[in-house]
Order: C-alpha cells, then structure tokens, then sequence
C-alpha cells in the first residue's frame, strides 16, 4: 500500500485570508489561468484556453449539480438543529432518493446535535401552491454522521422539491460567510444537471458559453460523466502519514458511449477538475480484467460493490494497457446490457501515483494540507510548491471561487 511514508506537514504552504475569494468575478471567463507545461509556469486568462489546448484533446467535465442540502429546523424551545444531507441511504440511487413523494433517508451531519433529544421536528412547507408536513427524525448515529428519515404528506411534492424550497445552498466553510441569492447560479458551473453534490466541481466554474464556442471552433471534443462532490471535499487531513487518512466515498456515472470516446483518445485527455481526474482515473481500477489477477486484495474489490478502495492503486494486480482495461469495462456494459456504468470510488492519488487516464488537469488552487494538493503534486511530480508559490507572488485568487490553472505532466503526447 505504502512504499514510503507521505507526511501531510510536507504539503502546508501560507494561505493568507486575503488571498481566498470571496466571491466569483462578475464575468466568469475573466478569471486568471496559469499554465504549466514542461515545468515553466506562464499565465493568461481562462477565456483563452482553448489557446493552450491542442486541436486533438478531449475534455472531460463532471456535470454534477449542486443540491440545497442544508435544511434548518427549530424546535419548540426555540434552539436551531441544521441538517445537512450527505448522501442517500434509502432509496440508495440518487434520482429515486431525490424523486421520494412521502419519505427518504439520508446520512447527514447535524449542526447542534446535543440540542435533539430524539424527538421528532418539523415545519409547513408551501411549493407552488401545494402546502405539507415536513418532518424529520434521527434513526441512529455513525462516527460524525447521522441516518436521518424525511417524511412529508402531500405525494404531489418531491424531495428535491423540498430541497429547492427549504433548503439553503452548502457554500465552502471557508468562505466565512452566509450563502446569498447570487450563489445559487454562482456556485453551479454553466453545465451542471445531474442533482447530488453538497460542493460544487469547482474547476468548471470558469467555463461559459462563449469559451465553449471557442473550443468547438478549434475542434477541441467534449465529454461528460458525474461524481457526486461529497462533504469530505472540505474535510482536512487530519492524520500525520497519509497511510492513515481515511478517504471519503463518491458515487460516479459515466456512459459508455463517454468510456469508448475516451478509449479513442487516450493519450489526449484533459480532465476538468479533481473530480474529473477522480473518476477518469477509476475507470481503470473497476476494470473487471484487474480482478483476475492473483491476490486476495484484488478480489476484495469486486466482492460485493462495483468500486475502487483507497488504496487500489497501490495493491497488486494484473499489469494491464488502458486501452484493455476500458475495453474490459465496455465488454461488461455489453454483456449486461447497460448502457451506463455507475460504481463507487475512494481512490487516493497521492505523490507516486501512475495516471493511467488523464494528460492534463484543469483545476483551481487547492487549500493547504488537503487531499487534492496531493493529487496535483502527484500529478507535476512534485512541483506543486513552484506553481503555488508563483500564484502567490502573482496575485492569484485562490480556492472555490478563486482563478484556473492548467496542468501538463512533463511526458506524454502534449509535449509536442
């Protein structure tokens, strides 16, 4: 799993509060882009990427949309309890969860959790016209989450109905501040649909449709596949070696007509966000010719769930192409018939990590200590503190609502 320990202290740089925006631009291709390329760091802005991309890429996006999962009730004495839905439990598929017309269970974390005592608590909620009982109560308690049941009384109301209404729209804790009305088009990329993140695949932010207008007019492809951003996105590393870090799972979709475009452009893929590079990335560790190697680890993997552990990466299993391994996933899809490939994935991208999938990240500048820092580190091979450094010194704005990067690793068909 771990050849070497990776001490997360090796991954702080100074963040100054006034370097974290705030707020977005009012244009969102205005926004500055670094770009890093066989190690030299030049910049430019966003709204002339397609001028660093060459004519053969594939972009790949996450067009995961952003939920009102923060839901706030009061009781009779007056004290607040937040509610804040992490991922659906029953229904367990996304779509019906959110579709539910009477009830539906979430994990959740609480906000002033010594504060319910167990009861059940409740409000009157209006939606076009349509009035119900919305009540909530807690089942029982893991770690740091909650199993919560919603329950309402009016069928012609969905959950995501309820969501839309009541709840308040999760922006980044470390923004300091209260969601306001611009954040709930803000804080979604121009091409999000697919209902279920609590944070939004923030690289796309930057995207718009006169940007999109540029890439089609360099012939630049586009594709798009879903990850629904968990909580665990603001989590930090908490633990000294990264060997003991516990990653957050994420629930992803991809077609398979997206599988086959990627396995014709292999070598030429730019994935638009941590995210993106997440899910490109797994695809090659759900391949099911993987788990016919030797070796307990590898069969532990396909046992009971269609997902890639933390530590898969790592692990032994069969050497395989990219090529053969996406082959192998659209000869499942075949054989059973699917035209959609959804599975779970914890991958860790840590420093040392092979990338089988991705030859170029678009992606934002990342807090101290965190998971994704270490994705791109991996990813520049070590140079991150370079490229972080001249941000620094060059008036980037930094995290969710801050500018772009683009990143090319130093080998591989872009260097040309």
């Amino acid at each position: 799993m771990q050849n070497q320990p990776i001490y997360i202290d090796e991954y702080d740089y100074s963040l100054p509060d006034k370097k974290i925006a705030k707020y977005p631009l009012a244009q969102r291709d205005a926004s500055k882009l670094l770009i890093y390329r066989n190690g030299v760091i030049s910049e430019s802005r966003f709204s002339n990427i397609a001028e660093f991309l060459p004519e053969n890429a594939l972009l790949v996006y996450n067009n995961t949309r952003v939920i009102q999962a923060r839901l706030i009730f009061q009781k009779t004495t007056g004290a607040h309890v937040e509610v804040f839905c992490l991922e659906p439990i029953s229904p367990a598929d996304y779509a019906q969860s959110l579709g539910s017309t009477t009830e539906c269970v979430w994990k959740c974390m609480v906000g002033n959790l010594k504060k319910w005592k167990g009861e059940i608590l409740g409000k009157t909620i209006e939606i076009g016209g349509k009035t119900c009982e919305f009540n909530v109560e807690l089942l029982h308690s893991e770690g740091n989450t909650h199993s919560v049941r919603f329950c309402w009384n009016n069928t012609d109301i969905h959950f995501a109905d309820i969501l839309e209404k009541a709840g308040e729209l999760p922006i980044p804790p470390y923004l300091h501040r209260k969601t306001e009305e611009s954040d709930l088009t803000t804080y979604q990329t121009v091409y999000s649909k697919i209902k279920g993140s609590v944070a939004a695949p923030t690289a796309g932010l930057h995207f718009t449709p006169d940007v999109f207008k540029l890439l089609q007019k360099k012939n630049i492809e586009t594709e798009e596949l879903t990850l629904h951003v968990g909580a665990g996105t603001f989590q930090p590393v908490k633990t000294r070696d990264i060997a003991e870090h516990h990653m957050h799972t994420e629930v992803i979709s991809v077609q398979r007509s997206t599988i086959e475009k990627i396995q014709q452009k292999l070598g030429n893929i730019i994935a638009v966000g941590t995210t993106s590079v997440r899910t490109l990335e797994s695809l090659y560790y759900l391949s099911p010719a993987l788990s016919k190697g030797e070796g307990e680890c590898n069969s532990k993997r396909f046992s009971e769930k269609f997902q890639v552990l933390q530590w898969a990466p790592y692990e032994k299993h069969v050497e395989i192409s990219t090529f053969d391994a996406l082959q192998s996933l659209l000869d499942y899809l075949d054989v059973n018939n699917l035209t959609t490939l959804h599975a779970e994935t914890q991958i860790m991208i840590k420093p040392g990590y092979k990338f089988r999938v991705v030859n170029g990240i678009i992606t934002n500048f990342h807090q101290p200590k965190s998971t994704l820092l270490l994705l791109v580190s991996a990813f520049v091979e070590g140079n991150w503190k370079e490229i972080y450094d001249y941000a620094l010194e060059n008036d980037f704005r930094f995290l969710s609502y801050g500018d772009s990067s683009l990143l090319y690793q130093r080998t591989g068909s872009f260097d040309k």
